[in-house]
């Protein structure tokens, strides 16, 4: 990887290259900043607007400026955007056009008005961004192969590169362009909310809001500081490091008014859990949710990023709030220096980006939603989705009907003869016993909650208080603490709990996601043999922010999210057929019975804690190092001998990917779609998972076989997620997820039909059968096809399989435009329409006319059947631009043949 990276290298020194690189297509006038005027030459329309910081050298461009009283009803959001396209306004790329839409966003939000955004910064964390950077590799060698000049290939927006989904050293340094967080500093959302966020960007003396767009759906997390961002499938990224700016739907806002203050026993993940449940009911996906109300003043910038870490679970684009009092304290306590905080308040407050309450009077929004902060009671999510929200008290109850319902997201359809099951086995010398129920997984993980000091010190006081008391953990079920940096484990030592937590088994496991996108592990033999024994549904519980089925590990077929201190109680509990209000939940070493309540610490013992070991300095001196890593990193060499990476043929980590290898200059014709095969027919809520796994791969599946064929043992297959730069190993692992369910498949498991012969195969063998017979094919799916991470590699890996199209009931967001980059179409049933209301039963041949990619966004297209039935779809490419980049094949042969006519 890292000669990898050091191709890639500038050849021009950093601090000079964005300058050189936008030399070219940059006139500024005389008096004005370097950028102020857009790259097609064309005079600013805007230019009036800017305006000189009172008490500094810095412009900026005042919104104030263009006297409009519809600027007074905007939420805070929408100002960004607003603003942006000011910069940005260029008559080409962002016209006069695209800021009265913004402007008349009242009305213009509910009419699928598409405008133009430029993202300040773009974040990728290394399971979704080394494809990238592979991507970028593949697009020099075929800008060099088709003559042009493959230095073009390079970001043109500051880009960070943070390495911690795959917890190991297997990345070289940064290129010069690109600054790399390198391995062992934490979780990518984390860092971005505590080091890398600006608030407010500064580039050469032209100040406007910071924003991003990351390859990581949980990027929203950096909303609660009041920056603007959202996930982005990988291919979108690419395309705006290299200059393209965001098309979207200009959307609704709906407002969260908030009031009162959180009980003693509630935390804020309870408030996102309950947030979770409320949005989904709402119905949110698309949308923008600001938050707003006298409730603000009592959460603190930690609580915020909680609730806005977990927008693509309740289904928003994203979850913002405003830049205010709070926002400066956070950036105060995490180190930023004062003249910073100056600078950023100073800009914020004259371009009417600050809330200070004065300004919520006037805003309009989309619907407003109101919750009162002190009903938030103690809960959980689960067994299989977030939204899926349990009262604590109520979770023993609802565990049982889960255990005997019907096989769904509430059930697992087991017989009343099944369900009192239970198996002893011996572990280290001692007897325990499983059920249905029985917690295998206890982990404090994810950035969803490890970056809210408040609840890690609420786990690390419980536990003291636990183990005080002589309770322990059941050596059997697996304990882990990853936190989401550095500064986590150095607080908690400052507060002495981390011991108490070592005691119940929860060490630090590294700095990084880890349980919470599957890299548990393997369980010991005692209990695996126990679980499969029995076909016990045990369960795991995590501070994290997705239990999907399968995801955490394959053998625990119930997963719920729960706060720290509350995943620390179900671990000494040991099950999560609980209630806490009537049940203890262990005997002490005294011989009485220990409850939660005895144990649980409150909102007043936690605040005096975090006042004493939280400051400045801690996050100084974690920071100050941070992009230097450690000795191992450092060891890394680099080479900048090529512009082009030499590829190795052997390795099974980096491979050329086909996606350039066959382009040419000119624009390909678009075949229509002609007696497909449909390749799987599946149902609701389909997820990233299902379709690109990200954690181990199995020693029975076709990546294994590739593996081991090319002499890799199985020790070392690693994950899926670590060999997303091997093209090779991630088609075999699409729709490799032994979850999936295929309708057209007699049982579960990744299975589908070659229908010619009737052979039942694996779905990548499948797909390479049909593409070797040169045959198409599409797949059926149900609501919410791939909701969850936002992974190019779920739109890369079906490209590659041959997959055409996708028609499903509803898409996610991302998911949707990574299908559109990679050139597949996306087509929506019509409303109350579905592959079972049709008839389909996926055994059908399949026709679409594409009119040579011409398509219209939102259009009917119709699709027919060879067996006489015809049926009306929506088409979702859902913008001009993404007709131009279905056109092209994709949004990065969209771009390279852009890059090839302007060399």
């Amino acid at each position: 990887m890292r000669a990898l990276l050091s191709s890639l290298r500038s050849h021009v020194g950093a601090s000079s290259w964005i300058a050189s690189a936008m030399k070219p297509y940059c006139i500024a006038p005389v008096g004005m900043p370097a950028g102020i005027r857009a790259f097609s030459g064309i005079a600013q329309p805007f230019e009036y607007t800017v305006k000189t910081l009172q008490g500094t050298n810095k412009a900026y461009y005042d919104l104030t400026e263009l006297k409009d009283k519809r600027f007074d009803t905007l939420p805070f959001s929408i100002r960004v955007l607003l603003e942006s396209a000011v910069r940005n306004c260029d008559n080409f790329r962002v016209t006069e056009r695209d800021v009265e839409t913004i402007l008349e966003w009242s009305k213009t939000s509910r009419q699928q008005k598409e405008i133009p955004f430029m993202p300040a910064r773009v974040l990728l964390q290394d399971f979704t961004g080394v494809p990238a950077v592979v991507d970028l590799a593949a697009m020099r060698d075929a800008m060099a192969r088709l003559g042009g000049d493959p230095r073009r290939i390079n970001p043109l927006v500051d880009v960070d590169l943070v390495v911690d989904h795959s917890v190991q050293v297997d990345y070289s340094r940064a290129f010069d362009n690109m600054r790399i967080v390198p391995p062992g500093s934490g979780i990518v959302h984390q860092v971005n909310l505590e080091f890398l966020a600006s608030v407010t960007m500064d580039k050469k003396n032209l100040l406007y809001p910071d924003s991003v767009v990351g390859t990581d759906s949980h990027t929203t997390m950096i909303n609660g500081l009041g920056v603007l961002g959202w996930g982005v499938g990988g291919i979108e990224a690419e395309a705006v490091m290299l200059g393209q700016h965001i098309s979207m739907v200009l959307p609704e806002v709906i407002g969260v008014h908030l009031t009162g203050d959180l009980n003693q026993m509630a935390t804020a993940t309870d408030l996102v859990l309950t947030l979770t449940q409320m949005l989904r009911k709402r119905g949110v996906v698309g949308k923008f949710v600001e938050f707003f109300g006298p409730g603000l003043r009592n959460l603190s910038l930690a609580d915020r990023a909680t609730v806005s870490n977990m927008a693509p679970e309740y289904g928003a684009t994203c979850g913002f709030f405003p830049v205010d009092h709070q926002s400066l304290a956070y950036l105060r306590m995490t180190g930023r220096p004062t003249e910073r905080l100056q600078l950023i308040e100073s800009y914020m407050r004259a371009n009417r980006l600050f809330c200070d309450g004065g300004e919520e009077s006037r805003i309009q929004f989309t619907d407003v939603i109101e919750l009162d902060l002190s009903t938030v009671a103690p809960s959980v999510a689960g067994p299989k989705r977030p939204q899926d929200l349990v009262a604590e008290r109520d979770v023993k109850t609802d565990f049982h009907a889960c255990l005997t319902n019907s096989v769904g997201f509430k059930g697992f359809g087991l017989t009343s003869e099944q369900r009192d099951r239970t198996v002893k086995f011996v572990y280290q010398g001692k007897e325990y016993e499983l059920k249905h129920g029985s917690v295998c997984i206890a982990a404090i993980t994810s950035c969803t909650n490890t970056s809210n000091p408040g609840v890690i010190f609420a786990a690390g006081l419980l536990a003291r208080n636990a183990v005080a008391k002589g309770l322990r953990v059941a050596p059997y079920i697996v304990t882990s603490l990853s936190p989401g940096s550095k500064a986590v484990s150095q607080y908690l030592k400052a507060a002495g709990l981390d011991e108490a937590l070592k005691k119940l088994g929860f060490y630090l496991a590294g700095y990084g996601c880890m349980t919470c996108i599957g890299n548990t592990g393997e369980f010991d033999p005692e209990v695996t043999e126990a679980i499969n024994k029995g076909d016990l549904v045990v369960a795991s519980v995590l501070s994290g922010n997705r239990n999907f089925e399968g995801r955490i590990h394959p053998l625990t077929r119930a997963a719920y999210l729960a706060s720290p201190p509350l995943v620390v109680a179900y671990a000494l509990a040991g099950r999560m057929d609980i209630d806490f209000s009537k049940e203890p939940i262990a005997t002490g070493s005294d011989g009485k019975p220990v409850f939660l309540k005895d144990i649980w610490p409150t909102r007043d013992e936690i605040q005096p804690v975090i006042e004493q070991c939280l400051g400045p300095e801690m996050f100084k001196q974690v920071y100050s190092t941070i992009t230097e890593g450690t000795p191992a990193w450092q060891a890394l060499g680099t080479s900048n001998s090529s512009v082009l990476y030499q590829w190795q043929q052997d390795s099974t980590y980096i491979h050329n990917p086909p996606f350039f290898q066959t382009m040419e200059k000119t624009l390909p014709e678009i075949p229509d779609i002609k007696s497909a095969y449909c390749l799987l027919s599946l149902g609701d809520s389909i997820t990233t998972d299902h379709i690109s796994p990200a954690g181990n791969i199995a020693k029975t599946s076709p990546a294994a076989k590739f593996l081991m064929e090319r002499g890799v043992a199985q020790k070392d297959f690693n994950t899926y997620g670590a060999r997303r730069g091997n093209d090779e190993v991630m088609v075999r692992g699409t729709f490799a997820n032994i979850r999936l369910v295929n309708k057209m498949c007699p049982t579960a498991g990744p299975k589908a039909i070659h229908l010619p012969s009737g052979e039942i195969l694996p779905v990548s063998d499948t797909a390479e059968r049909y593409r070797a017979e040169g045959a198409s094919m599409i797949v059926l799916a149900g609501k919410e096809y791939g909701s969850g991470s936002s992974r190019d590699w779920a739109a890369k890996g079906p490209y590659l399989q041959g997959v055409k199209a996708v028609i499903a009931q509803s898409f996610e967001r991302i998911h949707r435009s990574n299908l559109v980059g990679m050139g597949i179409l996306p087509l929506q049933f019509l409303e109350g329409e579905s592959a079972d209301a049709l008839g389909l039963t996926g055994k059908e041949r399949f026709s679409i006319e594409l009119n040579a990619g011409k398509l219209v966004p939102g259009s009917t297209i119709q699709v027919t059947t060879d067996c006489g039935k015809s049926f009306d779809t929506k088409c979702r490419i859902d913008t001009d631009v993404e007709v131009e980049y279905f056109r092209n094949g994709g949004a990065l042969h969209y771009v390279l043949r852009n890059l090839l006519l302007k060399n």
